[in-house]
């Protein structure tokens, strides 16, 4: 059981360390071509490894294959693959006016706006939600306000992409007792990858030199990013705790602070990642903020009958 834990939690490791570069791949990307094209072109290579990944796992499954409802699957790709759409895009035109390493830790807010989200469900906000929303503010103050107090461009747009990918991730939570996890996801990247592509016509100017220019970043992105990662969040969700997961995959955004930095250094990217003390110290505290969200509430139960002497 221990082995099994041990390996499902390298798995989400080297997933969070595959999406926490996928940043400076994003990044780099805007260096030959609009972010229309690189979402577009990205989402249709996830979409089709996580193809050959759903034709050959129900192969193998043969007859023991669960039946596709197609109604409801192209209704939860359609809905799924909208928000996706907006969150990427937001994404990777903040990316183009604001570092790595804040672009990173600003869109791992979803975790929180998630369970905020409740309120207009009609769902119960645990406490700790609204504590590790106010750390998060904070936080938030430190990353993103500058001397002058103004926000910049790039993080306003990254801060809007993680309220769209927190209505993504609500969405998908309610279409996946539906659908197959995988055939789910693969839906969404393709109807995102034709919206973005469309997009990319009509305002993009895409050329077949600037996909091939930019290759390497896409390949990352699209195959590695979507796809691959996508698969060990799967494999590695399997038998670990949710929680456990959760903090696993969110250490995304520390690999993005630093690989950024390191793609600086080494003349990769352009742009300096360098973060000032004040900025690590929200990024910090973000994180912290973070956290605390995917604690289980147990926990803090626990520890309120010890404080008043109960066993």
């Amino acid at each position: 059981m221990q082995k099994n834990t041990t390996r499902s939690s390298l798995i989400l490791f080297m997933a969070a360390l595959i999406w926490g570069m996928a940043f400076v791949s994003q990044s780099k990307g805007m260096d030959y071509m609009h972010p229309f094209t690189f979402n577009g072109v990205r989402s249709l290579m996830g979409a089709f490894v996580l193809m050959i990944y759903i034709v050959v796992t129900r192969k193998l499954a043969g007859e023991k294959a669960k039946p596709i409802d197609w109604k409801v699957t192209l209704r939860g790709g359609l809905l799924c693959g909208l928000a996706l759409a907006l969150a990427s895009t937001l994404q990777q035109v903040g990316i183009k006016y604001t570092s790595v390493g804040k672009a990173s830790f600003i869109t791992t807010l979803y975790i929180i706006f998630v369970p905020l989200a409740g309120i207009f469900l009609k769902r119960k906000v645990a406490g700790i939600v609204w504590i590790s929303a106010v750390i998060a503010s904070f936080g938030m103050y430190l990353l993103c306000m500058t001397e002058s107090l103004k926000l910049g461009l790039g993080d306003i747009l990254v801060f809007l992409c993680a309220i769209a990918f927190a209505a993504q991730i609500i969405l998908v939570d309610h279409y996946a007792t539906h659908i197959d996890g995988p055939l789910l996801c693969c839906m969404e990247l393709a109807v995102s990858g034709v919206l973005c592509g469309g997009a990319a016509l009509l305002w993009g100017a895409p050329s077949p030199g600037q996909i091939w220019q930019g290759m390497g970043a896409l390949l990352y992105a699209g195959v590695l990013s979507s796809g691959v990662a996508y698969t060990f969040q799967i494999i590695g969700q399997k038998g670990l705790n949710p929680t456990v997961a959760a903090l696993l995959m969110s250490l995304e955004s520390v690999v993005a602070t630093v690989s950024g930095w390191v793609a600086y250094k080494i003349g990769f990217l352009k742009t300096d990642q360098t973060l000032t003390p004040r900025q690590i110290v929200g990024c910090v505290i973000v994180f912290v903020a973070v956290l605390l969200v995917k604690l289980p509430e147990e926990l803090f139960t626990m520890y309120k009958y010890k404080k008043n002497g109960k066993n």
